[in-house]
């Protein structure tokens, strides 16, 4: 342990995008304590600002890190650390298991802090003799007095890796004016999948939109459902649906589905029209045939008489 310098780095900036649910993402309060990596360690070392740990080994190596604590409060401060497994949410965000990730060791489950003291605390991640190629994303955890902050831990195993994903369950939210789908991670490393959509109807072109990285990151293995905003779908037509997405490592994937668009108050008005001019043909028509009946019953024109009597009409 070693007091704060003066000119401390923006270590408060440092809190990982895979914190646990309860954990805090955004910056600390003046005062409140932080955790960032330590400068110039893991498998790629670098100056001070390392935003997650990276660590890289082949299967049964034991890698090394060290993650930073600090205290600038004027009371002691006593911090639990454990590492975590992290995962994708049904949407796309990051968080971590509830129970400690066996590969992740730290040197000290409690860490007693000083005030206005800075501790490093050195850990470890043992990668399993038979452990998968590609990457295993976890977080170190430190937490006290109910909060809780999750630095990103990127694990890779050496050996081969695979880049694939697939789109799935692609349909159109009409109601809510959205297409729903979802993306699914079929290799063995992270990827930041972009999306290219168009839409193509009897009447023409309905949407296009050119790919764009997607703010979400797909872990391995992860599934999740995400929507694309359609805000001015057309009134009338039958479209076709297409969505295509690329990721790094050369992963390709496409889906389509097709919705017919109907604007059923306007039919229904259409109808309604066209029921009330049959109801009033159908009334016409049987005043006409009272009128004939009613005629049938009246004695015949006078020639018609005469005609009669001469045997002219039978």
């Amino acid at each position: 342990m070693r007091p704060i310098r003066p000119a401390l780095p923006a270590l408060v900036l440092l809190l990982c995008a895979c914190a646990a649910p309860t954990a805090q993402a955004a910056p600390p309060a003046s005062g409140e304590w932080t955790a960032a990596p330590a400068s110039g360690g893991g498998t790629r070392p670098s100056a001070d600002g390392r935003p997650y740990f990276y660590l890289e080994g082949a299967p049964g190596t034991v890698l090394e890190d060290t993650v930073s604590l600090s205290n600038p409060s004027g009371a002691p401060l006593t911090l639990s650390l454990r590492g975590a497994a992290a995962y994708n949410t049904a949407d796309g965000s990051i968080a971590v298991r509830a129970t400690p990730d066996p590969w992740i060791t730290p040197a000290a489950p409690d860490v007693s802090i000083p005030p206005h003291t800075r501790a490093d605390v050195p850990f470890s991640v043992t990668v399993p003799a038979g452990a998968q190629p590609g990457d295993h994303p976890a977080a170190l955890v430190a937490a006290a007095g109910g909060r809780a902050v999750g630095i990103r831990l990127h694990v890779r195993v050496a050996g081969p890796t695979l880049s694939a994903l697939t789109v799935e369950s692609v349909r159109v939210d009409k109601d809510r004016r959205l297409i729903r789908y979802a993306l699914v991670n079929r290799g063995n490393i992270a990827l930041t999948p972009s999306l290219a959509v168009r839409a193509d109807g009897v009447f023409g072109r309905a949407l296009r939109r050119a790919a764009r990285p997607l703010p979400v990151e797909l872990l391995p293995g992860r599934r999740v459902e995400l929507t694309e905003p359609w805000p001015h779908p057309p009134a009338l037509d039958h479209v076709d649906v297409r969505l295509d997405v690329t990721a790094e490592g050369g992963a390709h994937a496409s889906a389509a589905a097709d919705v017919s668009f109907v604007p059923w108050g306007a039919v229904a008005g259409a109808g309604l029209v066209l029921l009330g001019g049959a109801a009033a043909a159908a009334r016409l028509a049987v005043r006409r045939r009272r009128a004939v009946g009613a005629a049938g019953t009246e004695e015949p024109p006078v020639e018609e008489r005469e005609l009669a009597q001469t045997g002219a009409l039978q």
